[in-house]
């Protein structure tokens, strides 16, 4: 991890503004703010040794720049300032792992709805399939959740019901 160039928010979505109309991904680790490995075990080794703290800011601007609460969402806020103060500014792999699958979540729902705007409308508005509550509220909440919403997303890109 150390010593990488990280990708800021507008470079992700770069490859959306030149790519109209064409498939776009957006890796996880762009979203994070780190830089991508060789491998999947590459990603997996970050998250381990844990996130810089930054991780989650870049995240959370990019998924909910208007939800204050967002942060604390994800992680309590006498923990956060706890880990901004520590030596290493990292977050546990826990907290990581949280961090990474909202990424992974917003990645999908970009590749789905080609834009930033859109993919965040779609997880804030309350969904029928999800008992009226926001795909965002419920991928927030465990690995089953974020699984969930990942899945409706496919069914809307996929032409599965909704």
């Amino acid at each position: 991890m150390r010593g990488r160039v990280a990708v800021s928010p507008s470079e992700a979505y770069i490859c959306l503004d030149r790519g109209r109309g064409r498939k776009v991904t957006v890796s996880i680790e762009a979203l994070l703010g780190i830089e991508r490995g060789h491998s999947a075990i590459s990603f997996l080794a970050a998250i381990e040794e844990g996130l810089p703290v930054t991780a989650l800011d870049r995240l959370a601007e990019t998924v909910a720049p208007d939800d204050v609460r967002i942060k604390v969402r994800l992680i309590p806020k006498a923990t956060l300032e706890r880990r901004r103060r520590s030596a290493s500014k990292r977050l546990t792999r826990e907290e990581g792992d949280r961090l990474a699958r909202l990424a992974k979540v917003f990645s999908f729902a970009l590749e789905v709805y080609k834009s930033p705007e859109k993919a965040r409308e779609f997880l804030g508005r309350p969904h029928p399939m999800l008992d009226g509550k926001p795909p965002l509220d419920i991928a927030l909440g465990t690995s089953p959740g974020a699984d969930l919403v990942v899945n409706l997303i496919g069914r809307t890109a996929y032409g599965g019901g909704v």
